[in-house]
């Protein structure tokens, strides 16, 4: 019995502290991540404001080819929405745009419904410089003590962190392109 007993308290001491180090982590995250396209504010910005042209450039559209998406609201406007339910690498949410001021900046309200429940606040930046556009990604949220526990193992600044790389990588390819394919037009006139 007394083996036992030890061995009970040693796994409530763990507990315990456990609890103690989920509680010190953050109550807040942010995730920013900046990449530079060659193609005018205006072009990027469309390929962002657009929820229909996600696909083209999204890091997580390519994690579930067969992954169920629905658009609702206005296209490319305070109001539209882009909701998805695919696998478990991609979970399942919804995305609504909450403030767009043309070739400058984006607001999007996230929303996680799978694999855990949470509301995020994501804004894209975009800003003029010389040949292109600068281009600024940041995701910011409340820590539950679900996420405070899930960052004591995972670092999430360099999970969402390589996604948003991966992602800007993908959109300065699309936009890239786009501008180049536009240039010989603009020129002609």
């Amino acid at each position: 019995m007394p083996v036992l007993l030890g061995i009970l308290i040693a796994l409530a001491a763990v507990v315990v502290i456990f609890v103690i180090v989920v509680s010190l982590q953050p109550a807040d995250f942010r995730v920013t991540r900046s990449a530079t396209i060659a193609a005018p504010p205006a072009d990027v910005f469309a390929n962002v404001n657009d929820f229909h042209k996600w696909p083209a450039w999204s890091p997580w559209a390519k994690l579930d080819p067969a992954m169920k998406t629905t658009h609702t609201g206005p296209v490319a406007a305070p109001g539209s929405s882009y909701a998805w339910s695919g696998n478990d690498k991609v979970g399942e949410g919804k995305m609504t745009l909450v403030e767009a001021v043309p070739g400058q900046r984006l607001r999007i309200t996230l929303e996680f419904l799978k694999p855990f429940a949470a509301t995020s606040a994501t804004e894209f930046g975009f800003a003029p410089r010389q040949g292109g556009t600068e281009t600024t990604w940041t995701m910011e949220g409340h820590n539950s003590f679900v996420a405070k526990a899930f960052s004591v193992f995972m670092d999430m600044d360099k999970m969402i962190g390589n996604d948003f790389e991966k992602g800007l990588a993908q959109l300065k390819a699309v936009s890239e392109a786009e501008a180049q394919k536009a240039a010989p037009a603009a020129a002609a006139r």
